[in-house]
């Protein structure tokens, strides 16, 4: 592998380890704001990489942002159907996956650029609220910038040093580059959406439309059965597993726990495929297309790769947040966080979560 190849390949395996859950992104240069988004328009052409790359290495810990969002179609609002804060220390020695709960309730600030006011509501609507441009049209870079400014209004964490935004289908694309991936599962999951084959579930007659009905579909479930030992998902199954909820213990808690898991699995896998086969990594961007929008911040994914290649993959800790719903006037409103997080929050800014959950054990929960 030439030295141009191997800094590429360490592009795709390092971001791997921290934007799994949206994917791994080696693309165009296309700008977009101040934000300096990056946008994947298609494959990278390597044969026009010539010479050094001048890399700048990025110190400091990192707080990184994932999104996963579900438009429907061009003309829907995005919403942020998974959300996770991606937490380096300073000393790459580890990287934490934070869920945050799509529907935990809190206050959206006012955002100009799309006309939307300050509100009280869940916190997956910022990608919505701050993604119009126009009737009917909608950006989700833009919708990053107002989701970021939320998270850190709930958070503490002043800045995102990183970000990716990626939809359903570019989920599905990247498991099928990579020729699956495989997970344990760690309790029977049951598919609201899919049947056996894969195909999509009967519809009840009285509800023919997306969100007319609470729970809409009839007729045979795709199951996963609990397993210790890792199971090989394809791409559409990879999917439909991470979007279970229902019938769950925990719910959305539990189906956050297998995000991760997911997140995890990705990364490591990216990781070792993008290395020992340059050659795929042409084949990811394609497969991603304008799925993805990677956020640098003023860094390029060069950068980026750079800063990450000493990155710990095997220390990926997942830690989930302690929610209980929220009831106002008997109605569920959402979601909501105790007190106790708080400190939790502080560590994360601080750059002290590996102290802080040796010193303060059940605060949230960690994945085994």
């Amino acid at each position: 592998m030439t030295r141009v190849k191997k800094r590429w390949a360490w592009c795709g395996a390092a971001l791997a380890c921290v934007l799994a859950a949206p994917g791994v992104a080696v693309a165009a240069t296309t700008i977009r704001g101040p934000l300096n988004m990056t946008t994947i328009r298609g494959p990278l052409n390597m044969t026009t990489i010539r010479g050094p790359l001048n890399l700048t290495t990025i110190s400091g810990p990192l707080n990184i942002l994932l999104v996963g969002i579900d438009p429907r179609d061009d003309h829907t609002a995005p919403l942020a159907d998974s959300i996770i804060v991606a937490h380096v220390p300073a000393d790459r020695s580890a990287a934490y996956l934070i869920s945050i709960p799509r529907d935990l309730v809190v206050t959206i600030p006012a955002f100009p650029k799309s006309g939307s006011p300050a509100q009280r509501t869940k916190i997956n609507a910022a990608m919505a609220l701050g993604s119009r441009i126009g009737e009917r049209k909608y950006n989700p870079e833009q919708g990053y910038e107002l989701l970021s400014r939320t998270i850190g209004g709930v958070t503490g964490i002043k800045r995102f040093d990183a970000g990716a935004v990626l939809n359903f289908g570019g989920f599905t694309e990247l498991v099928e580059a990579i020729g699956g991936i495989s997970v344990a599962v760690d309790q029977n999951v049951v598919s609201e959406h899919r049947k056996p084959d894969g195909s999509s579930r009967d519809r009840l007659p009285q509800c023919p439309g997306h969100d007319n009905c609470h729970r809409p579909y009839v007729g045979a479930q795709k199951t996963y059965p609990r397993s210790d030992k890792p199971v090989h998902f394809t791409g559409w199954e990879a999917l439909d597993y991470v979007r279970q909820r229902y019938g769950l213990p925990h719910s959305d808690y539990d189906r956050q726990r297998h995000q991760r898991q997911f997140v995890t699995a990705l990364a490591k896998k990216l990781k070792r495929k993008v290395v020992t086969d340059p050659g795929r990594l042409v084949r990811l961007t394609g497969a991603l297309g304008t799925s993805l929008t990677f956020v640098g911040n003023n860094h390029g994914i060069a950068d980026w790769a750079q800063t990450l290649a000493v990155l710990r993959i095997r220390q990926m800790t997942g830690l989930g947040l302690p929610g209980s719903a929220l009831f106002e006037g008997g109605i569920y409103k959402g979601e909501k966080l105790p007190g106790t997080v708080g400190p939790f929050f502080a560590a994360v800014d601080q750059d002290r979560i590996g102290p802080f959950l040796t010193a303060h054990p059940g605060v949230v929960s960690v994945d085994h």
